[in-house]
């Protein structure tokens, strides 16, 4: 059996002075211009490839360049480190490799909306362990940043459990609030999905019910298990959500009258962010306290999920018109509300969370179709849009049997689940990855990790967009090329 450790990610508080942030401030961004002006030479190329007789044949350099931007119109640049530079376009070039691999769609342009981070790599940090002078052990690590030439010296941060030194780090900043994120091996080994799928498939199908929790995603439940657990928002953090969504509207208002740039304009700004973080924190504490509650149940080997497709769920209303041409009623504004309350359930989160704390106790989640798992009976199989009496009640016109409408789709889910494992069908796929690695004198490079042929030699793939062909190295190193 073939174990590999698990990586291990943190994110604390932080609490920089405003010397500090600034500095920081500064450094997100010009990582995200030298990110940014990759896109744009990219998109240069691209588009003038196709339209003008003297490019043909001449392609973006996919590469970790970047000192070409550096000019006298960009003066700012040099006063930040080189590596805070370079860290841009390996970012950029990181974006190209799941591009190349098919994880994404090409590299974008950053906004300056939003969260904001800045990649820290080793050169410009260190953890200088606290020892205990008592007993001699290390209690706790400061954060030191910076070069002698750009020094910021210790920068303050909370931990609420203990870590290990990592090689590089992401400082972020979100409607004011400063984290550093990071991860680290730790050195646990950790089944793979196929391994613990072949476990459990030894098991009878009756041990291997008892051990599986099937979970219905809904709208006014945002999780219901089959052994008739309920999972969502307390009381308290739906009122309080609701008041922060009204004040964050409230606010919005205000800064559209506002003129834009003013010192009231960007004190409306920062107030829509504050409300819009907090909303947002409270979804991803829910879905991490959900997904600890599951994972760390002992009786549960196997959770399994309804396969949502939650972008076509939550798409816009499209338009209507009439025989004559004219614009009717659509439903818009109901199928909004919809979209939101679907997005603010966690549904995602919660999955995600739970995949990674399951695969790391040797548990497994998977996803089962979800068609007429709200009119199956879980007791006989029969199946019928009468059996759905109302949003929540479930009767069966069979065999009588009566459940809360979730918590019997949930049962239905699990049983679709244990025929799924035991069949020996879900046994899935290698994934594909692409990682940032370290070469042998230490430059920071991006490859993909998986899913490249097993020989060296070229690949077609398209570069210009549509059907043209062209050829890319597996090292997806292509010289920059002076134009004329």
């Amino acid at each position: 059996m073939h174990n590999t450790s698990m990586q291990i990610g943190n994110r604390f508080r932080c609490y920089p002075t405003p010397a500090q942030a600034q500095t920081l401030l500064a450094w997100i961004g010009c990582q995200r211009f030298i990110y940014n002006a990759k896109v744009s030479e990219d998109r240069y190329f691209r588009r003038f490839a196709r339209q003008s007789l003297a490019h043909a044949g001449q392609f973006a350099p996919i590469d970790q360049q970047y000192s070409h931007f550096k000019t006298e119109l960009t003066p700012w640049l040099g006063e930040v480190p080189s590596q805070i530079l370079r860290n841009g376009a390996v970012l950029w070039k990181h974006a190209y490799g799941r591009y190349f691999s098919k994880l994404s769609g090409r590299p974008g342009i950053h906004r300056k909306t939003g969260e904001q981070s800045v990649w820290i790599t080793s050169e410009l940090f260190s953890f200088k362990p606290v020892v205990d002078k008592s007993t001699g052990e290390i209690t706790s690590y400061a954060l030191h940043i910076g070069t002698p030439k750009f020094s910021l010296g210790q920068i303050k941060f909370t931990t609420h459990k203990k870590f290990k030194p990592a090689a590089s780090l992401h400082i972020s900043i979100n409607a004011g609030r400063w984290h550093v994120s990071f991860n680290y091996d730790d050195g646990v080994p950790e089944p793979s999905v196929q391994e613990t799928t072949e476990y459990l498939m030894q098991f009878s199908e009756n041990e291997l019910r008892f051990a599986t929790v099937g979970l219905d995603r809904g709208v006014n439940l945002p999780l219901a298990g089959s052994d008739g657990q309920k999972f969502g928002f307390t009381v308290v953090q739906d009122k309080r959500i609701l008041d922060q969504e009204r004040h964050k509207k409230r606010w919005q208002r205000r800064q559209a009258r506002r003129t834009k740039g003013s010192q009231n304009w960007v004190k409306a700004k920062r107030k829509v962010a504050r409300y819009h973080r907090y909303g947002a924190d409270v979804r991803r504490d829910v879905a991490h306290k959900t997904s600890f509650n599951l994972a760390s149940n002992p009786r549960y080997k196997l959770f399994v999920f309804e396969a949502l497709k939650v972008q076509n769920m939550t798409k816009r209303a499209k338009p209507k018109q009439d025989e004559n041409g004219r614009w009717i009623r659509n439903g818009a504004a109901a199928k909004s509300g919809l979209n939101n309350a679907i997005l603010a359930s966690t549904w995602g989160k919660t999955k995600e969370f739970l995949s990674y704390k399951a695969r790391r106790s040797g548990k497994l989640v998977i996803e089962v179709p979800a068609f007429y798992s709200s009119q199956e009976c879980a007791a006989c199989g029969h199946t019928h849009s009468d059996n759905r009496v109302s949003q929540s009640e479930f009767v069966c016109q069979s065999c009588n049997h009566t459940d809360h409408a979730d918590h019997n789709a949930a049962a239905v889910i699990a049983k679709r689940g244990v025929r799924l494992v035991l069949s020996g069908a879900c046994i899935q796929k290698k994934s594909k990855k692409c990682g940032i690695l370290k070469n042998k004198v230490g430059e920071v490079i991006s490859e993909p990790v998986a899913s490249l042929p097993s020989t060296l030699g070229e690949t077609e793939v398209s570069r210009l967009g549509g059907n043209t062909p062209a050829l890319w190295s597996l090292t997806q190193e292509t010289p920059a090329i002076a134009l004329a």
